[in-house]
């Protein structure tokens, strides 16, 4: 790599000369290459602790001049070969025009020069512009990828200086954190240590300090615990290893997610000396963090932030905080927790200026809304850039129109979709809930089937006549919407409303029934999604609407479980207002589809809002609120529980401990959080702690657990088993009652546990909620979300753990291989799916990854990682053929078709190699050789050996002749195939006509002892293999036996079964060529071991020159494979031109009288020389019986499509020799396999010479 020309002051301190001339030095880095002693070990230390760019470069060319001191640094090289060349072109293109040069001054300028243009022309080739990464970093990153046997698309996030602790020793290094790994290297006076762990692997971070170790980071997986320590800034490494593994774990999670996340923000400003995947990691943290302290939707892009004031009108103050702008709206936050959060959506800005300075409101900026409202920020740094900013989003948002008056919003509704909630001014009364105002606008649009839709709330459509109204609760609720009217006149309504403690005191008092709809959807952030997306709702339920899925199912079961005690559920308008939001929902996110305890939320949300409101609830519950939570494994839900566990400790000690004990914490759990209380407690005091949670997040369902949890701590800590507890939590949790409800008390189902004791203490919901700020109130958001981290590692982690248990169970009774040995086994072949993931590009079908199907087909492989795999753990280890095996092996497995194998049939295939008997062994390696294992491809290239000697007179044979023939041949074996698929159609039809018929259960009996008992497949159910096919199965025996200790005898040995079987084969045709028709040879004849005693024994001496074989190269034996690997039109060629399988035509062949003596030993030497003699006879070996007359070679062209062999017979030859017996039963343990096959996987080179496209993925 060229190098701008740096100067250097000492050039032999740590470097040998190795070639020099009158302008430049090659130096090779002392103790690279062979020896160094002791040099060598001290200057590796130094290079690897000071982080010299000599450990990835040891060779470097140096300019100097006769009479200068100084030299400088032109080039550097990882490889002799790279600096060579380097070497070469200096040599060739600039020695002869320095040697003109008079002034040495001039003759360091013009290479300077030289040496920069040809950098800059490189760099104008290779990157694009803006993406250049610094000198320094680039450098790591090739450090990183020699170091560890990286590919190319592996990228180095950040790489930092540390002391890795190897017992009680600090080891000194480098940590580097790629994309998917965490690499660490230490090379200390000879010691080197190398680390690679997977971030899929790692299952706890912790920063901690201890008496051991100074402060430090423990990263966990599920074999090693490995500590680091002295970090220049530790905080900064702990963050950015946290985010990596979260990324991992959302990758195990859900595919989908992960592959969205690839797709990281491009900053606006590059940083130097930061990688570009560093800055977006730091986006990607501030856009999570932004988007949930304001509730914004998933794709909202935060620009920028800056500090500022804000005039707050209600306090006539100047409040400081922050500045936030993204795509589509401006927030701001204070620095003060509570004292002011604002939302301005930018569809709602009719105004943005810059005010004029004073001494008292320095470059404030106004920006005015639609609704009339004014917002005065002040202390902008960047004034002029923000405004500029902000006109440009302006820009792009699509414009609204308005109708001029000040109550704009209800008059145009209906065709901007409800852009804000009404203004209340001091003139107007208040408004109502934009609840009311959506009534009716939404029912034609998607509902014109008989059950008309609920464009209302259906609390106000089933609400009985209560007394209560007009009593003192009644009183109470008109308080109450009058005191959250006031708020609105001082604060604002709407998204624009200023949110300050004063909010969250009212909120905790309880929202009034009529505005209950209308502020759920403002601080759950739906509101912006709704009017953004206007007609969405209408349209998915439009095309769900007679869809059929397991979520549809599912959902129909559960619509008369949801809340079924409430009037509105008991009639078909409830029920099928539930079952469109429901079905819109699973249609729009088919990953979550339907999880149960939805129907139950939703059910409360139809009650408060219509049902395009309660959708996009629903959407801001699943997929921002509560995430992860309705997926297939509750992964979100069990997340929290970990969290609530481990406050439990924080807070309850005493009780803690009691808890894990009875084991309850995860029983209640998920019933809480999952249904938010609302199917444990009365409804009227659940909706309670709903409408708290839509302001406060999860933070107060889990202040509030606790605080039932201490409430109850006495009566715990007395209960001797689970059932108990869980008897004390539920009678607590009914008699959780609100004394300021307006509507009648709904029965609740739990009320049947308070038995036969007093009746126990009611407890009120709003005293309840205010004991829990009050122990509780120091949890805060920020926290929760690193707890989140900490516990999705370990839930994640543990489900892993809990599949793998479950597929190895499954299998476990049919496979070979002990529990552990599976175990390793899936641990392997996971590994390789993930490795598709995130390094295969192409291979999406293998690197999706479906969470609805059984854990047994979630991970899945595709043929190019099979065969990576199988070459490493394979017995039947072929050389340059093991692809070509391990492709046939595949087909084999697949038995679905879909190009992807599971790890049963992964494993069935490893199992038919390792264990069983030799017949089971040869069975496998049988079927290997017999479609669909072998593809027609494959065996034409036995039609290409043939021609290996009689490529003069392939020319003769008639095109027409071998067209026929070829078509007879095909045209024969899909008559087999076609009669054995009929016979199972005929399977299947008997069985539906069975099916009809109710009574007979003895059918199904029969046809499931059948499926049990039947399935192992006996030796005489092997259809019997042609000439192609057994050319082929000696060609993998060969390659097979050629790295054996025990070669040459395994070579005589199949030498001779191999002549056995060819004799054996022409007897059988010569009893099946007697007058039968021509398609009669594909049917099964029982050719058995007597044809071997009527074998002649003349044909066996003749043929013993075979057994004679000396060892051919790897080379020559690999030669069938270099043929195999033709492209089809070759091969298509080469069948035609070799006259296909024309040995019975009448041109081709002369008569009977003068072959009828010679018949078996031609074709014998045909397929003798055909098959064995291309792959490991060499070309002086005599073949007896192989004429010299052209006639003969003719024959010997030609496959013989009447010769058939049984797998009795092979089995019954192969067991004549104690070599080949002894080879297919000899043991093999395949945990020595898996070890390396693990090394190989981390493979890495410390030689200078490494070759980044020999590295191993992994």
């Amino acid at each position: 790599m060229w190098l701008g020309p740096e100067e250097v002051l000492l050039a032999n301190a740590l470097w040998v000369t190795e070639r020099a001339n009158p302008f430049f030095l090659l130096q090779r880095r002392r103790g690279h290459g062979k020896g160094g002693g002791l040099t060598g070990l001290l200057v590796g230390t130094l290079d690897v602790v000071l982080d010299s760019s000599a450990r990835v470069a040891p060779y470097r060319i140096l300019h100097q001049t006769q009479d200068s001191q100084i030299y400088w640094a032109v080039a550097c090289g990882s490889s002799r070969k790279e600096i060579t060349k380097h070497w070469e072109w200096l040599e060739n293109n600039l020695l002869q025009t320095l040697s003109i040069f008079d002034n040495e001054d001039d003759i360091t300028t013009f290479i300077k020069g030289k040496i920069h243009g040809i950098i800059a022309e490189e760099n104008k080739n290779q990157q694009p512009l803006g993406e250049e990464d610094p000198g320094k970093f680039k450098e790591a990153e090739l450090k990183m990828r020699k170091q560890f046997g990286m590919p190319e698309v592996e990228k180095l996030v950040n790489y930092y200086s540390c002391s890795y602790w190897k017992g009680r020793v600090p080891r000194q290094g480098w940590l580097y954190l790629t994309v998917n790994h965490l690499c660490f290297y230490s090379f200390l006076l000879g010691k080197e240590v190398t680390l690679i762990v997977q971030w899929v692997d790692v299952t706890q971070l912790e920063k901690n300090a201890t008496l051991l170790f100074p402060e430090c980071i423990k990263v966990s997986t599920r074999d090693s615990e490995l500590y680091f320590s002295m970090f220049l800034n530790i905080n900064e490494t702990f963050k950015l290893m946290e985010q990596l593994a979260n990324i991992a774990m959302r990758q195990l999670l859900d595919n989908e997610g992960f592959l969205e996340d690839k797709s990281l923000p491009k900053p606006s400003k590059p940083l130097k000396n930061i990688s570009a995947l560093k800055r977006d990691l730091d986006a990607r943290a501030k856009n999570d963090w932004y988007r949930a302290t304001f509730r914004l939707p998933k794709d909202e892009r935060l620009d920028g932030h800056t500090d500022c004031t804000l005039w707050t009108p209600f306090n006539k103050m100047h409040i400081p905080g922050q500045m936030f702008v993204s795509n589509n709206y401006i927030c701001f936050a204070s620095k003060a927790e509570e004292a002011c959060h604002l939302i301005i959506p930018l569809r709602e800005v009719a105004v943005v200026e810059k005010a004029d300075s004073s001494s008292v409101l320095p470059r404030p900026l106004s920006i005015s809304t639609k609704s009339k409202m004014t917002f005065l920020f002040a202390n902008l740094k960047d004034r002029d850039f923000l405004v500029q900013r902000i006109s440009d989003f302006l820009q792009r948002t699509p414009s609204k129109k308005s109708d001029g008056s000040g109550r704009k919003w209800k008059g145009s509704f209906s065709d901007t979709g409800c852009e804000e909630f009404p203004e209340v001014s001091s003139s107007s009364p208040p408004a109502v809930s934009p609840t009311s105002t959506l009534n009716n606008q939404l029912v034609p649009s998607f509902c014109t089937g008989e059950v008309p839709t609920a464009s209302q709330g259906l609390l106000k459509l089933f609400r009985r006549n209560s007394e209560e109204l007009l009593g003192p609760k009644g009183a109470k609720e008109k308080m109450k919407e009058e005191s959250w009217n006031i708020h609105f006149f001082e604060y604002g309504r709407g998204m624009c409303m200023y949110r300050t403690a004063k909010t969250r005191e009212l909120v905790l008092k309880g929202i009034p029934e009529n505005l209950r709809g209308e502020l759920w959807l403002l601080f759950s952030g739906a509101w912006n999604e709704m009017v953004t997306l206007p007609g969405y709702y209408a349209e998915l339920v439009e095309k769900s609407m007679g869809k059929y899925s397991l979520a549809t199912e599912e959902i129909e079961r559960d619509l008369h479980r949801s809340m079924p005690e409430h009037p509105a559920f008991q009639n078909e308008l409830g029920i099928a207002a539930l079952r469109r939001v429901l079905t819109a929902y699973a249609f729009r996110n088919p990953t979550i589809g339907y999880c149960q305890a939805m129907n139950i939320v939703t059910s409360v949300l139809l009650l408060y809002c219509n049902e395009e409101e309660a959708f996009w609830i629903l959407v801001a519950l699943c997929e921002r609120m509560l995430p992860d939570y309705y997926n297939s494994r509750v992964v979100g839900a069990l997340v929290d529980q970990g969290i609530f566990e481990e406050l439990t400790r924080d807070y309850l000690p005493q009780l803690s401990e009691k808890m894990q004990e009875l084991g309850v914490i995860s029983t209640i759990s998920l019933s809480w959080f999952l249904t938010l209380f609302l199917s444990v407690m009365p409804f009227e005091s659940a909706v309670v702690i709903v409408d708290c949670f839509f302001y406060e997040g999860i933070k107060l369902i889990l202040q509030v657990s606790l605080a039932i949890l201490d409430a109850n701590m006495e009566k715990l800590l007395n209960c001797c088993d689970e059932g108990e507890a869980m008897t004390v939590l539920g009678r607590y949790l009914d008699n959780v009652v609100n004394r300021q409800s307006i509507s009648p008390p709904i029965p609740h189902l739990h009320a049947l546990l308070t038995s036969g004791d007093e009746p126990p203490l009611e407890v009120d919901i709003f005293e309840l909620i205010k004991t829990s700020y009050e122990k509780f109130s120091n949890l805060r958001a920020d926290d929760i979300e690193q707890m989140r981290f900490k516990q999705r590692l370990k839930v994640i982690q543990s489900l892993e753990d809990t599949a793998k248990r479950s597929v190895v169970r499954a299998i476990s009774g049919d496979i070979g291989f002990s529990m552990e040995q599976l175990e390793e086994l899936y641990v392997v072949f996971k590994a390789k799916h993930l490795t598709s993931c995130y390094w295969g590009s192409s291979r999406t079908a293998a690197a999706h990854r479906d969470q609805s199907l059984p854990y047994l087909e979630q991970y899945r492989i595709d043929l190019e990682q099979f065969r990576e795999l199988f070459a490493s753990l394979t017995l039947w280890s072929c050389g340059l053929h093991t692809p070509v095996l391990a492709g046939r092996m595949f087909r084999l497995l697949d038995e679905n078709r879909d190009s992807l194998i599971n790890f049963k049939e992964f494993v069935t295939g490893m199992s038919g190699m390792y264990h069983g008997d030799l017949t089971e062994k040869l069975k496998l390696l049988y079927k290997l050789h017999l479609p669909p294992a072998l593809i027609s491809e494959e065996a034409e290239s036995a039609l290409e050996a043939t021609s290996y000697f009689t490529e003069d007179i392939s020319t003769e044979v008639s095109p027409f002749v071998s067209e026929l023939d070829f078509f007879l041949h095909c045209e024969s074996q899909e008559a087999a195939t076609q009669e054995d698929r009929g016979g199972r159609n005929g399977d299947s039809k008997e069985k539906e006509e069975k099916g009809t018929s109710p009574q007979d259960y003895r059918y199904y009996l029969r046809m499931w002892a059948k499926e049990k008992y039947s399935k192992k497949e006996t030796i005489k159910d092997l259809p019997k293999m042609n000439q192609e096919q057994f050319i082929e199965l000696c060609k993998t025996l060969y390659n097979m036996f050629s790295e054996d200790p025990v070669e040459q005898e395994l070579y005589h040995a199949i030498a001779t079964v191999a002549s056995l079987l060819l004799r054996i084969g022409e007897v059988g045709k010569k009893f099946s060529n007697r007058p039968m028709k021509k398609t009669d040879d594909c049917k099964a004849n029982n050719t058995d071991a007597e044809s071997e005693e009527e074998s002649p024994t003349s044909e066996h001496s003749q043929n013993s020159a075979v057994e004679q074989q000396p060892q051919a190269d790897p080379e020559d034996r690999a030669s069938g494979d270099i043929q195999a690997g033709k492209t089809h039109q070759e091969k298509q060629i080469q069948g035609d031109g070799d006259g296909g399988e024309g040995s019975g035509s009448p041109i081709q062949l002369p008569s009977d009288d003068e072959t009828k003596d010679d018949m078996s030993m031609s074709s014998y030497s045909m397929v003798s020389t055909g098959s064995l003699q291309c792959e490991d006879i060499a070309d002086d070996t005599v073949l007896v019986g192989c004429e010299a007359s052209s006639s003969a070679a003719r024959y010997g062209s030609t496959i013989d499509t009447d010769w058939s062999i049984s797998f009795e017979q092979i089995l019954a030859s192969m067991l004549t020799e104690t070599a080949l017996v002894n080879y297919f039963e000899k043991k093999v343990d395949i945990g020595l396999k898996i070890k390396e096959q693990k090394k190989v996987e981390r493979q890495f080179s410390s030689s200078s010479d490494y070759d980044l496209s020999s590295s191993v993925s992994g």
